[in-house]
């Protein structure tokens, strides 16, 4: 018997940490292209902020660490980063994601991706094998604020055409789980990135998705309408 039984007609999924792994990549390009601006950003720094705007994050580290902010000098680092990221990044799945994915989808839940990647990264990364198994996908393209305001997560609720109640959100992210929540969602969070004291927020928390599998089981919600 599972330890907790969700019914819904739709799971939403973040993707990096989620789906894939690439948050890595991302460190990697953040670190190298603000340490030419003088900015040295910790692992915290980088990983708290998954799934905020670009914008928003350089103009916060550029505060934290007392360095002029502009936004030119915003549009350039984003620039160089994004560049450098794609040179860099390699596709790394999560263990268990997409057996995990394809299940839900075999069982007629519908599948939705809300990621605050752009979208032209989004196909470099996604394969179509698993980018065609969300039946909607909400990218940091698609809204004018990202993650932790729930414009994205509400987003994907009008998209599906469904309520938040007949949907979960897995996350694994400070900022993605604040926007889950804002937008009345329940959440589950996965500490791949972070550890449990900064995922508070979320309904569960689950240290992989096998094991999120072994304690969460999914029922697929009629429609009574």
């Amino acid at each position: 018997m599972s330890l907790h039984k969700l019914s819904v007609k739709a799971v939403i999924f973040d993707m990096d940490g989620v789906i894939t792994n690439t948050m890595p990549d991302h460190y990697r390009a953040w670190v190298k292209i603000l340490k030419k601006e003088g900015v040295a950003v910790t692992h915290h720094d980088i990983y708290s902020r998954e799934g905020q705007r670009g914008i928003h994050s350089v103009e916060e580290m550029f505060k934290k660490y007392k360095r002029s902010f502009t936004n030119e000098i915003a549009a350039r680092i984003l620039k160089d980063k994004e560049e450098y990221f794609k040179k860099i990044v390699k596709t790394r799945f999560v263990p268990g994601a997409r057996k995990f994915l394809k299940n839900l989808y075999r069982r007629n839940f519908k599948l939705a991706l809300v990621t605050g990647t752009s979208r032209h990264e989004l196909h470099q990364i996604l394969p179509d094998s698993i980018y065609q198994l969300f039946s909607i996908v909400v990218t940091g393209n698609d809204v004018k604020d990202g993650k932790p305001h729930p414009e994205p997560y509400l987003k994907a609720l009008k998209k599906l055409r469904i309520r938040a109640i007949e949907a979960v959100v897995i996350e694994n992210a400070p900022f993605g789980i604040q926007s889950a929540k804002h937008a009345g969602l329940r959440c589950l969070a996965l500490e791949t990135s972070l550890p449990k004291k900064y995922l508070k927020r979320a309904d569960f928390i689950f240290p992989s998705i096998k094991n999120l599998n072994q304690n969460v089981r999914f029922v697929l919600k009629e429609d009574k309408r």
